[in-house]
This record gives C-alpha cells, structure tokens and sequence, in this order.
C-alpha cells in the first residue's frame, strides 16, 4: 500500500481534480485505489459520479466521532465504499451529510491527539486500510492551508505528497513551511522518508515573453530546493470542467488526460512496491552517478516485495553484475528464468554472466534458448549469437534471426563477419538473396557474400556473383573480382588488376587503411613495385593514426589493428618480392 497525499496551500489549483483523475487513471492501469476525502471543511470527492458512495455511507468524520464515544477504533469496512462504476475504484468520504458540519465543530484535533491517542487512532485506520481494503494506492484529499489536519494528511499517514501550486508569492510563502515539516520527518522519531512530487497547476497557456513565469519558477526551485522540473498542468478553458467530466476516462486523448497521467507517473515512480516504479528506481541505480544513500536497503526492499517478478529479479542480477557480486547476480537470474518465464532479456543477462565467469557451455544454451525467440531485438540477437559461439549454417534458420527484417539481418551478418563466424554470415547472406529483398538490400548483400565467399575459400561462387555484367560496376567489385579469380586459379588476373588502377587514377582519393591496402596489392600485381609499397605504407600510417578493427584484404576479414598492421607487413614481403607469400585468404586452412 503506497500513501499519496495531494495538497495544495491555496485553492483553485484543481488539486481534488487532479486526485480524482490520478485515481481513476490508476484503477484503469489494474490498481486498486481508495480516495480519501480528508478535505473536511469543503469536501468534494463524492461530487464526482465515479467516487459517489453508496447512500449514508459515513466517513472520517463519524470514524472519529464513533471513537471519541466509544475508545475504540471502528471497523473501517463501514466508512468506505466501492466505486459503482469501477471495481478497484473505493472510496472514503468526509462523513455522513446529516447534522455534517455540527458533527465537525464538536471534533477538537488537538485534544484527540492530546488526550485521546489521536495518533494511533489514524495508526490504527492506516493498517486497516492495508488488511480490509487491501489497496495498491491510497491517495488523500488534504485540506488547504495550515490547518490541525494538515499535518496528519502531510506527514503521519503519507509516503509521498504530491504539492499543487499557481507560481506566485502566496503559494511560495505558504508551501515553505509545509515542505520543511514533511522534509523534518526524516531526522524525527520515525526516521521516515516522504517523498514530494510538485506539479505546478492552472498555469495559462500563454508565450512567457518577459520571462516571468520563469523567473518565479527559479524562486520555488531554489527556495523549496526542488530538484526534477515540476509537472506542469495547463489551465483548461473548458465546460467540461463544470460537469466535473473525469479527463483520463472520458477524454483520455486530451491534452489534460496527458497531464494527468503525469501526475500518475510522479507518483508510481516513487513506490517502488508497484512494479513500474521499481522497474523505475532500477534504472535510476543504472544510469545515475549521483545513487542515494539508501540504494541497497532499496533494491533489498524490491526484491523481497517482488521477489516473483522475473523481469525485477533479472534487472536486479544485472545490477549486481554490474557490481561484480557474481553469485548474487547468479542466483537473482537463476531464479528469474525458473518462474516459467523464458524472458529472453533473462537469460540472456545470465548468458553474459556465465560467459564472464568461464562456463562457457552455461552461456551457450542459454543463449540458444533465446535464438530459439521470435521478433527479439536486433542488439539481442546479436549478442546471444556471440555468446552461443555458433557458426553454423544452422543460425540463418534459428527463429530469432528469421523474424527480423531484411536490413536487420543484413545488419547482423555485418557482425558475424567481424566476430569471424564466416560459415554463419555466409548462410544468412544466402537467406537474404533468396528472399527477394529490395534492390539497395540484394546489392549491399551481394558486395558482403563476396567478400565471404572469398573468405571462405569459395572462389567460384565468388567469381559467378561479382562476374561484371557492364561497365558501371564499381573499382571494389572489379577488385574482389580479381581476388577471387586469383584465388580460384592461382594466376594473377593482370588485365583486371590494370582496370582497378585505370579506376582508381581517373575518379578516386579514397584514403583508408583497407582501400589503401587494396590498391598496394592492385599495383604489385601490375609491376608497379614502388606505388605499391609507397601505397602500403601509407596503409600502416593510416590504420596506426586511428587504430580500430579494418578490412584486411589479405585475409579478407575484419581484424584488429595489430593484426591489419600484420598483414600488410606480409604484403611488403611480396612486394619485396618473396615469392613464398601470398595472401592468408588463398590457405584459408592456416586461418585463425
């Protein structure tokens, strides 16, 4: 049960509005609400259609008049009623309307706290709530101003107050004190942390051209210290509001239902016993510097609250991953996928975990399990076949591959080809030709199968697919062209190498490492010795002046810059002339 209190210092803000909208958007979303209407001196909840309790239903009023009569706490089921037209919806008026406000006047706040246990009296409503109503949230209308109530709606009963105001002097001057004394509960007896969500309300929707809303927004964030940017609720000319019409059920696509529904995420946010909020407070943990002080009694209160939530747990055992506890994280996704629940993200996060602790096996199934997934994600997909360690024909066909999109996989097989899974890339490159994708896909996918066919030692296939049909075909097809035939029948293709040099004289200043490397060969092949080298080395300069991973010609693969350098030594030996070296793509068996 999460206490949420809306408060406003002055009125007209559309605080009861905004609570009855927040409790209706709740109990659409599955929660189970109960509004308390502790506005006692102008009630109003019971005015909305949707919150009318069934006739003489008493409420907080002849609660506590029952007890100052009798000393006894009554059975909270009579004072609440269910919504007539929303099942999670209940309601806790103000009281009974007969002889209401005599019933009021006899009501001294002080003296039942002084003399009577008023304390334990709202104690003892609080865990009633809990066991009889048994709600996800409670919200309270509190009463305006600085009143004997204000301080039990602000401070004993709530976890959080979400505070309404119109940004000028009153509502500043006003809200001040009240932010002191619920920030004071912190250091007092019960050491308790109410959270405060702001929502600056009724503001005109109008250019700010002098500044000054902005300008009074500054005073409130830095006189009240509020952090986040208020939640901000436009004034809303409209009659609607007259028949009290609740915006997030009725017009849920209006700008105001929007607003509302902000309010709603302020205050799901901060609990984190509903699953959004701490799915919420885990991503904050993720990807803030700044971590309160109480993170692990936090993240401990959300894994015992939902310790059968896998998708919590699994966000958990990534955390702790993070944090380097291995067994914790271990046992948090252990027991994340044995809640019947094959999430992928899951096991995929205990796939990594494994890996990172050398059982290697461990990681594979469960990375297999997720391939085993359809429409995942490009970026998972990609990472459980790294940790699967296949390179099979067989992940072309895996679910998880098939159901992505032709750009998606084309994408991935990018990224078989620089993990080195040639057998892999070389079948999904295959799949996609086969499937009749567009023709800016089937061309990019026929320029990446020929380079995988010549890394794989395919050179007659490589041969038939880049066979030039014309004379527009492009200096990198002409090239692979050559290297495949070279590769098929162990003779330099002189004429072709001539053609990619003519290309590369008449339109081209490419200056990478691999279009460099390429040409170094083009030249050697041709007799050119001295462009050749000088063309090599300026590779070696290129590759060292920004090192990450390059296409090396020589071996046709993505590889480190350590191993391009390598390769491109190997290329200066030919160079020089020793005819023992040839490319590392024509032995593919004494590939890596």
């Amino acid at each position: 049960m999460y206490i949420s209190t809306f408060y406003s210092f002055k009125g007209g803000v559309g605080r009861t509005m905004a609570l009855v909208n927040a409790a209706v958007e709740l109990a659409q979303r599955g929660r189970r609400v109960l509004a308390v209407d502790f506005d006692l001196e102008a009630p109003g909840l019971d005015t909305f259609d949707v919150l009318r309790p069934a006739p003489d239903v008493p409420g907080i009023i002849d609660f506590v008049s029952e007890y100052l009569a009798t000393g006894q706490a009554p059975d909270i089921e009579r004072f609440v009623s269910q919504s007539a037209n929303m099942e999670d919806l209940w309601v806790m008026p103000s009281g009974s309307q007969r002889e209401y406000a005599a019933s009021l006047g006899r009501i001294d706040w002080q003296d039942l706290y002084e003399t009577h246990d008023g304390y334990l009296l709202f104690e003892d409503m609080k865990e009633q709530w809990r066991s009889v109503i048994q709600p996800d949230y409670v919200l309270i209308d509190s009463r305006t101003g600085h009143t004997d109530t204000c301080g039990i709606c602000t401070r004993q009963l709530p976890d959080a107050v979400t505070l309404l105001f119109f940004p000028n002097e009153q509502n500043l001057r006003g809200l001040a004190k009240v932010v002191r004394d619920i920030r004071a509960e912190a250091d007092m007896g019960r050491k308790r942390q109410i959270n405060t969500h702001y929502v600056m309300s009724n503001v005109p929707d109008l250019d700010d051209e002098d500044d000054i809303l902005q300008r009074m927004l500054a005073r409130f964030k830095a006189d009240l210290s509020i952090g986040p940017e208020p939640h901000v609720v436009h004034r809303y000319d409209s009659l609607a509001l007259l028949n009290q019409v609740v915006f997030t059920r009725d017009r849920p696509k209006s700008r105001l239902a929007k607003e509302y529904r902000g309010i709603v995420e302020q205050v799901v946010q901060g609990n984190i016993e509903d699953k959004d909020g701490a799915l919420h407070y885990i991503d904050q943990v993720q990807h803030s510097l700044d971590l309160p002080n109480d993170k692990d009694q936090q993240l401990a209160k959300i894994e015992q609250h939902h310790r059968h939530n896998a998708e919590v747990l699994a966000l958990l055992g990534e955390l702790a991953f993070e944090d380097r506890d291995w067994e914790y994280a271990k046992s948090l996704l252990d027991r994340a996928v044995e809640l019947d629940y094959d999430e992928p993200r899951s096991l995929l996060a205990r796939a990594r975990l494994l890996a990172h602790v050398d059982e290697k096996a461990g990681a594979s199934r469960d990375a297999e399990r997720v391939l085993r997934t359809r429409e995942l994600p490009l970026p998972f997909v990609r990472e459980a076949i790294r940790l699967s360690g296949l390179d099979s024909p067989d992940v072309a066909r895996l679910p998880a591959v098939t159901t992505l999109s032709h750009k998606a996989r084309l994408l991935l097989a990018s990224e078989l080809e620089r993990n080195g899974a040639i057998h892999a890339n070389v079948a999904l490159l295959r799949q996609i030709l086969a499937s009749d994708p567009d023709a800016l896909i089937h061309e990019q996918a026929v320029a990446q199968l020929s380079l995988a066919l010549i890394s794989s030692g395919d050179f007659q296939e490589a041969c038939d697919l880049l066979r030039p049909a014309d004379d527009t075909v492009g200096i990198a097809s002409v090239f692979n062209h050559a290297m495949a035939t070279w590769g098929y029948d162990g003779k330099i293709p002189r004429e072709q190498f001539e053609r990619v040099v003519e290309m590369d004289e008449t339109d081209h200043d490419d200056e990478s490492a691999n279009y460099l490397q390429c040409m170094a060969i083009a030249y050697w092949a041709i007799g050119q010795l001295d462009t050749a080298m000088a063309a090599a080395q300026r590779a070696k300069r290129e590759a060292d002046r920004i090192p990450r991973p390059t296409f090396s010609c020589w071996r046709y693969r993505t590889v480190p810059t350590g191993q391009f350098l390598e390769d491109t030594d190997s290329l200066i030996e030919m160079i020089h002339g020793d005819e023992k070296v040839v490319p590392r793509y024509m032995v593919p068996s004494k590939q890596p």
